[in-house]
């Protein structure tokens, strides 16, 4: 079986869903805020506190009223030249409306070409021009290091969205991938869905049951990438319906794209999938229930997020969100679910019509209302 994989600079890995395990830490420790003060110290300790967004955003005093997050996933590589830029392999708005009773997630496709706006790092001048939107974090934090190439990445990133779609951010977190397989393990796997069979390109075994990789991936003429099955070797296969999927297994799973139809974007579903049975296991008696395991999670999930809460303190965040639970959040379709090319670079996105109208909620802060009158936006995940 050969099969090209589907556009994109490289795996994502969990970044994207990192982002959206960051978003939950405050979720999740809203609703265990009223248990036990020492619930919420697990809850927050462990966070790097950052400065991150530009000066002309996250500097509202009160948490009330609609507030935007936005949810950075980086994935640098092992042994990375800590110098070298690293571009945002996930882009997510978080928006909560006014009434903060639920919350939407928005991805904004790492490929979608954009206008990223002239910035001076203070060691480096970008000129500005246009690119895909993952470069606008690289170029703000090219030439730094750490908390100075987080910083900058984050506010060229933020100008960006900012200029070409008017919407600003109360609040801002950088995941990592560093981390995210202590959440998986502590927790012991998941119980979910798999709703179409996946095929593993990176898991399978041979007759004596050792593990393999299944497939050998070689750069395509058009520059994606064909994998060839490698001769003895099965590929780890999950089919169709509920089941519970071990650490590996889930890890493995929500990597998947290559051999799926709609490639990233029914990765993306997944993952989402995925991150809503992982909310439901952190709120099941057996872990909510248990302070031991609670704060474990807690405190994996903490060590691998980097945030700025602008002028509102992490604590009125996470009481302003307490009544947010896992059907409390919906995921929203970005371009119905399936690329959707940019007229000026074809190797690129461009965000369709209603993608634009939904920005444009989130920018009046009317996200409820557009997503009540096109309920098709709403992801089966959700």
């Amino acid at each position: 079986m050969a099969r090209r994989k589907g556009r994109g600079r490289r795996d994502p890995l969990w970044a994207r869903i990192l982002v959206i395990a960051g978003a939950l830490l405050m979720i999740v420790s809203g609703a265990t805020f009223v248990l036990k003060d020492a619930v919420f110290g697990y809850a927050t300790r462990s966070v790097n506190k950052e400065d991150l967004l530009p000066s002309d955003q996250g500097k509202h005093a009160s948490v009330n009223g609609a507030k935007n997050l936005l949810l950075i996933g980086i994935d640098p590589r092992p042994n990375q030249d800590p110098t070298e830029p690293i571009r945002s392999d996930s882009i997510l708005i978080l928006h909560i409306p006014a009434s903060h009773d639920m919350a939407f997630l928005i991805s904004i496709p790492r490929d979608t070409w954009v206008a990223i706006p002239k910035y001076s790092n203070g060691k480096r001048t970008y000129n500005g021009g246009k690119s895909k939107i993952n470069g606008a974090f690289a170029e703000g934090g090219y030439g730094l290091t750490g908390k100075d190439a987080r910083k900058h990445g984050t506010t060229l990133l933020a100008a960006t969205i900012k200029q070409n779609w008017g919407v600003t951010f109360d609040a801002a977190a950088i995941v990592d991938f560093v981390g995210f397989q202590d959440v998986v393990r502590v927790l012991g796997g998941v119980d979910m869905y798999v709703d179409q069979r996946t095929v593993s390109v990176h898991i399978g075994h041979d007759a004596k049951g050792n593990t393999k990789v299944p497939f050998e991936q070689k750069d395509g003429p058009n520059g994606g990438t064909v994998l060839i099955p490698i001769k003895g070797v099965t590929p780890k296969v999950y089919e169709v319906g509920y089941q519970h999927l071990a650490a590996w297994e889930a890890l493995d799973f929500v990597r998947q794209r290559e051999t799926l139809p709609k490639s990233d974007y029914d990765r993306q579903r997944h993952q989402q999938q995925f991150i809503k049975a992982l909310l439901k296991k952190i709120a099941s008696k057996e872990v909510i229930g248990n302070p031991s395991t609670l704060n474990k999670v807690l405190e994996v999930i903490g060590r691998a997020m980097t945030i700025d809460t602008g002028s509102i303190g992490l604590d009125d965040w996470i009481f302003a969100m307490r009544s947010i639970d896992g059907d409390r959040m919906l995921t929203l379709k970005t371009n119905d679910g399936g690329f959707h090319a940019s007229p000026e670079n074809p190797g690129a996105e461009a965000l369709d019509q209603t993608t634009l109208d939904l920005l444009s909620a989130v920018r009046t802060k009317t996200v409820p209302a557009f997503v009540a009158a096109n309920p098709s936006i709403v992801s089966s995940s959700s």
